[in-house]
């Protein structure tokens, strides 16, 4: 087995759902109020430390991490979906850099500690939201926002087991 101690990751969280624009529709009611739903929470990308891990490898060949985007709004007033988070499961020990600035954003030491990498963006409001005196159908809704994009250096901490003491 090859060992490795250090990687080079992108993480990027999902993008928020869009609100949407929708209208009431009733039997005995010509013009139903606005009723268009907000978007869903972009994913968020995690990492956690777990036991059964004891090297960077597979970070060798998996560059890219992308958590789930949200879902769009519905009609009736219907939140859309969230999108899922996106788990990177790392060894204990490893330090977790900005790829960019080399600012160190977390150390990972201890079994089942985790760290939100990226957030994944609002989701955008339906047409209800924008409902006023002046404007009693409005016919316009916002976009999700996108989610936080980020390279991140990984590198393992490693402990000696043997020490030697003394001339060889």
């Amino acid at each position: 087995m090859q060992f490795v101690d250090w990687a080079e990751i992108e993480v990027v969280a999902g993008k928020g759902g869009d609100g949407i624009v929708a209208f009431r529709r009733e039997k005995y009611v010509p013009a139903g109020g606005p009723a268009g739903g907000n978007g869903g929470r972009g994913g968020d990308v995690i990492l956690t430390a777990v036991e059964n891990l004891q090297t960077l490898l597979d970070f060798k060949y998996i560059h890219c991490f992308q958590a789930q985007d949200g879902k769009r709004g519905g009609p009736n007033n219907r939140t859309g979906a969230n999108g899922s988070d996106r788990l990177i499961e790392v060894p204990c020990g490893t330090v977790v850099y900005n790829a960019d600035t080399g600012a160190v954003l977390a150390d990972l030491v201890q079994l089942g500690q985790t760290f939100y990498a990226a957030q994944g963006g609002k989701g955008g409001l339906g047409n209800k939201h924008f409902l006023s005196n002046r404007n009693r159908a409005p016919e316009y809704a916002l976009p999700g926002l996108p989610g936080e994009e980020l390279k991140l250096r990984l590198e393992l901490k490693l402990l000696a087991e043997v020490g030697i003491i003394g001339l060889p």
